[in-house]
């Protein structure tokens, strides 16, 4: 058992190192006094209970291999089935529930599971899409409460399967916030590597508690040794969450660290500002899923006196890249975001623009200090490859010998200190005549602006001769367009790289990704904008002159 690196062995681990501390605390209402009424198993009672979903699993006829399609709710049913299907040492397969019907059931066709792990919804689902559930040979029900608990056949522990490092642990799909979800293979030596770097880059402790705002990361815990508390979230639509029940749920349950997008912790921080509120047990927050915004830095020290923010860097494909701290944070407006130096395992280089794949890395051209082209990564979390899609691999991977390289499809620069910085994504960048224009460098004029919520820029026309334009979602309702349009035009004239941005446009809910809620669809805005007039100013216009539609 000791050379098996099946990620699923910390939990007896922890079980026996800490038996009867909470290991996951599951809402189920709240009691007379208002308090929020949980749930709990010790680490012990959780792998008990992995041990049951493993066997009802088996006697269901899951295999060691199977492709499983995980559709259960959040908490101690997806705790406990994943890591009853890690000890069978079949592969779970997780699709996040809110990209939409036509992309979700292309993820499940795709991916061929055998088995479909599911709720009564899910179970109904895969009948009336029979096409995309065809692979499905094994339907094993869930109940559709997040405190289920498994049938319990027997008294037989299942013996835990001895998997190898390079062995397929898991598929895990890509938001698709810029095309299409892909599903990510995960091997079980990546997720050791993925543990093994958050415990040692933040200094995470066995006994810490945990609230996660993104499922998936409650999956980490068992294995840190730290205690899960479920937040009181709708999975599919985050950015519906009331921040009132997280903060009470970090002040009630004593949480240390805890895991969300900005814009969850906009909400919170103004929750919490505008209560005059803090939150003094939490040691560390991570917020990750988009560049995390000026104004959040600077708040962060006013909720979290005995604690830091923290953005770690990376993507589905490789995580945790490079991780920057709020004190590390240096404000440049117009040079891009600063994501922190890469973490000791992992190597960064920075390589000239290059569309389509790349058969190797004496292909590529590695770019100077401070000079911007595209990140590639290489570590021990770097995935191999995309589910079905050797294309996609083809175009992300860079082969180097016994090592793979991870295309981030970012635009950045590595500065004089070996800090990275992160300029926007690839797809999104503009190319104009002038040259070409990063979201990221441009953005960060506008979004100081005190009547700017959101902000997005984006190309017009012909790649190569585009238009730059930026598409401004307002703070508040009711707010003079042309005004607003002249004072960002204003701003981008103080700024040589943004000088040709003179077409302005205003969008009441710019949109975004649902696993985050903060990725934002530039490509689909720009085909909104084509549709639309707009406020275009001269190249040449004053502040005061009236913008044409």
């Amino acid at each position: 058992m000791s050379e098996s690196a099946n990620i699923a062995r910390h939990l007896p681990l922890m079980a026996a190192r800490q038996p009867d501390h909470p290991a996951v605390k599951i809402p189920r209402g709240r009691t007379g006094g208002g308090r929020i009424d949980y749930l709990t198993l010790s680490f012990r009672e959780l792998d008990t209970e992995a041990d049951a979903w493993a066997a009802h699993l088996s006697a269901k006829g899951v295999r060691r291999g199977d492709r499983v399609l995980v559709m259960v709710r959040q908490g101690l049913p997806l705790i406990a089935a994943a890591f009853a299907l890690f000890k069978l040492g079949a592969v779970p397969v997780i699709i996040d529930p809110g990209m939409g019907r036509k992309q979700f059931l292309a993820c499940v066709a795709r991916s061929r599971p055998r088995v479909l792990l599911g709720i009564p919804l899910a179970q109904i689902l895969s009948h009336i899409f029979r096409p995309a559930f065809a692979s499905v040979e094994v339907r094993a029900w869930v109940s559709g409460s997040s405190t289920a608990r498994a049938p319990r056949p027997g008294r037989n522990k299942p013996v835990m399967a001895e998997s190898s490092a390079d062995e397929l642990a898991a598929i895990l799909f890509t938001s698709g916030s810029t095309g299409a979800p892909k599903g990510v293979c995960y091997e079980h030596g990546m997720f050791e590597a993925q543990v093994r770097l958050i415990r040692e880059t933040y200094g995470i402790q066995p006994g810490e508690v945990d609230l996660p705002m993104l499922p998936i990361f409650a999956l980490f815990d068992p294995a840190l040794g730290m205690t899960t508390v479920v937040p009181e979230i709708d999975p599919s639509r985050p950015a519906a969450v009331d921040p009132a029940k997280i903060v009470q749920a970090i002040q009630q349950e004593s949480v240390t660290n805890s895991f969300g997008s900005p814009t969850l912790w906009r909400k919170i921080f103004d929750h919490c500002l505008a209560r005059n509120v803090t939150l003094p047990s939490l040691r560390r927050v991570l917020s990750a899923g988009a560049a995390v915004p000026a104004s959040l830095w600077a708040d962060a020290p006013r909720v979290l006196p005995d604690g830091k923010l923290h953005s770690p860097y990376g993507a589905t494909e490789v995580l945790p890249v490079a991780s920057i701290a709020a004190d590390e944070v240096t404000a440049h407006a117009t040079a891009g975001s600063l994501v922190g130096r890469p973490l000791a395992e992992n190597q960064v280089k920075i390589i000239a623009l290059h569309d389509g794949p790349l058969a190797s890395l004496a292909e590529t051209r590695e770019l100077p200090t401070g000079e911007i082209g595209e990140i590639v990564v290489t570590g021990p979390t770097v995935t191999k490859a995309y589910d079905a899609l050797p294309g996609a691999t083809a175009a992300a991977k860079i082969p180097d010998g016994p090592r793979i390289w991870h295309r981030m499809g970012d635009a950045g620069y590595l500065d004089a200190q070996g800090r990275l910085w992160f300029c926007g994504r690839i797809a999104e960048r503009v190319e104009t005549a002038a040259g070409v224009l990063h979201t990221e460098p441009c953005e960060q004029i506008f979004r100081g602006h005190p009547r700017v919520a959101r902000c997005a820029l984006i190309g017009l026309g012909e790649t190569g001769r585009q238009e730059p334009a930026l598409v401004a979602q307002p703070a508040e309702s009711g707010v003079d367009e042309a005004t607003l349009a002249r004072e960002l035009r204003a701003l981008a004239q103080r700024h040589a790289h943004a000088a040709g941005i003179t077409r302005f446009y205003f969008h009441p809910a710019l949109p975004v990704d649902v696993r985050h809620n903060a990725k934002i669809h530039r490509l689909a805005l720009a085909r909104w904008a084509a549709t639309q007039p707009g406020y275009r100013m001269d190249a040449t216009a004053t502040p005061g002159d009236a913008p044409p539609r």
